[in-house]
């Protein structure tokens, strides 16, 4: 894939492999993503986690880099802009997240 293939899209789509620690599921059915932009060959992720203080921030930090870095080897530069606003909740949670953690 080259970058003019590349979009947000694939990206948000490498970020399912992303599996949050403490919960199980992916970090984009579990709601952290909040967004995924693509310049050129420069990618930014806005998420949160489930709690400021998660002790695993550094590991799901890692693995997002490791995520798109490596299934996009195109890409320059990975940004994660960490954010607060909105404060994540269960709400968050997508229908195949509900499922995966038996809640359906």
């Amino acid at each position: 894939m080259t970058d003019s293939t590349l979009t947000a899209e694939h990206l948000l789509d490498s970020l399912m492999y992303v599996i949050d620690p403490e919960v199980g599921i992916n970090i984009v059915d579990l709601g952290l993503v909040y967004g995924v932009e693509l310049n050129g060959t420069r990618a930014t992720v806005t998420m949160t986690l489930t709690t400021p203080g998660c002790p695993l921030h550094a590991s799901i930090e890692e693995a997002v880099h490791r995520a798109l870095e490596t299934r996009h080897p195109e890409l320059t530069e990975v940004t994660l802009n960490l954010v607060w606003d909105p404060r994540w909740s269960v709400e968050f949670i997508s229908e195949s997240g509900r499922e995966q953690l038996g809640w359906l």
